[in-house]
């Protein structure tokens, strides 16, 4: 498969939501170094900490979150219910948390398992906490434009999935999915 060309640093210092928005029908590439794997984005959450009460950064600036208040393009990585890790996007301005939640993948190249959720997409694409920080335009793990001629995203907004604790923050329709697609989480 042909490379194409990786979104620039330039990309993700705007606004958190058209972020959100415009990765759907972009790709995700992992190269480890054995394997390259890849897919094409479906479904993304925006976050926009620190008042989003649904953001990790709403409780503060952590060891874990800090990756969140530094320059946007870079990877945040972080480990879930004791199983699962969940791969976002840093986006906006430094020292603002703001970040988008890739939720579920079309297989491309070199998957194999399911893509239909955030854990199941870091699994599929050996995206592990190892990976946090890294600089998203570089050669492990990046975003890029999908090729021309590709099919064009039937874009659909809902609410956030799983974040009824954030009252309020829980019914923004900041999930963005492309609605014609079979590996959109359920």
């Amino acid at each position: 498969m042909s490379r194409a060309e990786k979104l620039p640093h330039a990309f993700f210092a705007r606004s958190t939501l058209a972020i959100a928005r415009e990765l759907i029908g972009m790709h995700l590439v992992h190269d480890d170094g054995r394997t390259v794997r890849s897919g094409r984005i479906v479904e993304t959450e925006a976050y926009l900490g620190p008042r989003d009460l649904a953001a990790h950064s709403s409780r503060g600036r952590t060891a874990r979150t800090e990756v969140m208040y530094g320059p946007p393009g870079h990877a945040y990585v972080y480990f879930i219910y004791g199983f699962w890790n969940c791969l976002n996007v840093v986006t906006g301005a430094v020292g603002v948390p703001h970040a988008v939640l890739l939720r579920a993948l079309e297989p491309l190249e070199g998957v194999t398992g399911r893509t239909c959720g955030p854990g199941l997409l870091c699994r599929a694409l050996h995206i592990d906490r190892r990976l946090n920080g890294v600089n998203l335009a570089g050669d492990v793990l990046w975003l890029e434009r999908a090729p021309a001629g590709a099919p064009r995203a039937r874009l659909a907004r809902t609410p956030r999935i799983g974040v009824d604790y954030a009252g309020e923050w829980a019914r923004r329709p900041w999930r963005f999915l492309d609605r014609a697609s079979a590996y959109v989480s359920a």
